[in-house]
C-alpha cells in the first residue's frame, strides 16, 4: 500500500480508504458476514482510513463499522464518521448526534468528525449556533480528535466555507469529469493552497465511471498502457499532490481486490502528459454525448419556484452520457426525499415544481428551451418514462 501526507497533521494516509456507504446487501440489510470480509481485507492490506455517516444503509453502516472493526481491527484505522447537519435544530443537537454515534460505532471516540454535505446556507446555520465554539469542547474532551467538512457545494460557497475555520480537513466531490464544481479542480486546488488534507469522494462518479460507452472505452483499449476504466479515473487522481486518499464505496470483494491492486501502484505523477491528454479526450467524448446544452453557468437562477434548474438538466445529461438511468431517476428521488423527509433542502428542487412560467427560457445564453425540457425531465426521471433526447420527444 502506499501512503500519502494529510497535509498538517502528523498522519499517513493509505491512497485507498475504505468508504462505508454501499455496501453489499441481503434481504435489504448489509450483509454482515461479507462487509466485514472486504473491510478485513482492505485493512489486512494497509488501508488505514475509514468513512462512514449517520444516514449511510438506514442508520447501520455506523452499527456494522463497530462490530467489524473488533477484534484490534479498530487500533489499526482512523475512523471518520459525520453529523447530520440538516437534522440539527439546536445546538443541544450536536451532542445528541455526536453521542449516538459514538454508541452505534461502540467506540469512545472517531479520529475525525466531519459536518456533512456542508453548503452555504446550512454552514451558515450550524456556524449560528456554534458548532466550532461545540467542536472545540469536544474534542478536549476527547469524544472526536479532529473536525473537519464534507461538501458537494459549488466553488464560492465551497470557499467561503473553506475560509472561515481552521478545519482539520475536508471531503469533497472530485473527479476527472467533476472540473468545475462540486466544488471540483478550483475548490480542490484552493483547500491544498490551505494546506488542508483532501479526501476525496465520488472517485468513479458513483459508478458511472466504470462501464463506458464505446467511444470511451476505444481511448482506453487503445491506449499504450493498459488499465481498466476505474483504474484510469483512480490513478488520474492519485497522479495529483494534494490528493490525501481515495474513498471508494466497494460493494464487491472484487472491486476491493482490484482497487487494492492499484491502490499498490499508485503515485504522485504516475500519469504521463500524453496520458493525462487521453483522460482530457475521455472528458470530450464524455461531453459530447450531452443532449441538452448546459454550461451550469446559472444565468437561469434563482427560480421562483426554487427549481434547480442547471442540477435537473445535469441529471437527465448524466442518465444519457453515461447510460446509467437509474442513476439519474436514484439522484431526482433523493432530491425528493432530502426535502421531503430529511429537510437537506429547503425547497423540492425538482423539474415537478416547474410551472411553465418562461422566465428562465430568455436568460439562457445556449438558447435552451428550458420551461420544454421540465415537464420532460420529470417525466423521465420522476415517473419512469424512456429517455428522450429532443423535448419534442425525439429519441
Amino acid at each position: 500500500m502506499q501512503y500519502r501526507p494529510f497535509a498538517k497533521l502528523e498522519f499517513k494516509a493509505s491512497a485507498l480508504g475504505f468508504g462505508a456507504m454501499r455496501l453489499p446487501q441481503k434481504e435489504g440489510k448489509i450483509d454482515m458476514e461479507e462487509s466485514t470480509r472486504m473491510l478485513r481485507t482492505a485493512i489486512d492490506r494497509g488501508v488505514n482510513y475509514v468513512d462512514t455517516a449517520w444516514p449511510y444503509h438506514g442508520g447501520q453502516s455506523e452499527v456494522f463499522l463497530g462490530r467489524a472493526l473488533k477484534d484490534g481491527y479498530r487500533e489499526k484505522v482512523k475512523v471518520a464518521t459525520k453529523m447530520p447537519c440538516w437534522e440539527v435544530k439546536s445546538a443541544e443537537d450536536f451532542d445528541k448526534y455526536l453521542d449516538a454515534q459514538l454508541k452505534r460505532l461502540d467506540m469512545p471516540y472517531v479520529d475525525f468528525y466531519l459536518l456533512h454535505s456542508l453548503g452555504e446556507d446550512s454552514w451558515s446555520k450550524m456556524r449560528e449556533l456554534g458548532v466550532v465554539r461545540w467542536a472545540e469542547k469536544a474534542m478536549k474532551d476527547g469524544r472526536f480528535r479532529h473536525f473537519g467538512f464534507s461538501s458537494h457545494d459549488n466553488n464560492a460557497g465551497f470557499a467561503k466555507i473553506i475560509d472561515a475555520c481552521d478545519w482539520s480537513m475536508c471531503q469533497i466531490q472530485y473527479n476527472y469529469m467533476d472540473l468545475d464544481g462540486s466544488p471540483g479542480l478550483k475548490g480542490f486546488e484552493h483547500a491544498v493552497s490551505r494546506g488542508i488534507p483532501v479526501v476525496i469522494m465520488e472517485p468513479l462518479l458513483g459508478g458511472r465511471l466504470v462501464n463506458p460507452p464505446k467511444a470511451v472505452q476505444d481511448l482506453w483499449d487503445a491506449a499504450p498502457r493498459k488499465r481498466s476504466a476505474a483504474g484510469w479515473a483512480l490513478e488520474w487522481l492519485w497522479s495529483q499532490e494534494g490528493v490525501s486518499t481515495v474513498l471508494s464505496g466497494m460493494s464487491a470483494m472484487s472491486q476491493v481486490m482490484e482497487n487494492l491492486d492499484l491502490a499498490d501502484a499508485s503515485m504522485v505523477g504516475s500519469l504521463s502528459a500524453s496520458e493525462r491528454a487521453l483522460v482530457d479526450k475521455a472528458r470530450e467524448r464524455y461531453r459530447a454525448l450531452t443532449v441538452i446544452p448546459c454550461t451550469n453557468c446559472r444565468y437561469c437562477m434563482p427560480c421562483a419556484q426554487h427549481v434547480d434548474i442547471p442540477g435537473n438538466l445535469g441529471a437527465y445529461n448524466d442518465g444519457i452520457v453515461y447510460d446509467k438511468p437509474d442513476s439519474a431517476r436514484g439522484q431526482y428521488n433523493w432530491w425528493r426525499h432530502s426535502f421531503e423527509v430529511l429537510h437537506i433542502e429547503k425547497h423540492d428542487i425538482r423539474a415537478a415544481g416547474c410551472i411553465q412560467c418562461g422566465e428562465c427560457d430568455g436568460k439562457c445564453p445556449q438558447n435552451i428551451p428550458i420551461s420544454s425540457w421540465m415537464p420532460v425531465i420529470h417525466s423521465v426521471l420522476g415517473e419512469g418514462k424512456p429517455f428522450v433526447k429532443s423535448p419534442g420527444g425525439g429519441k
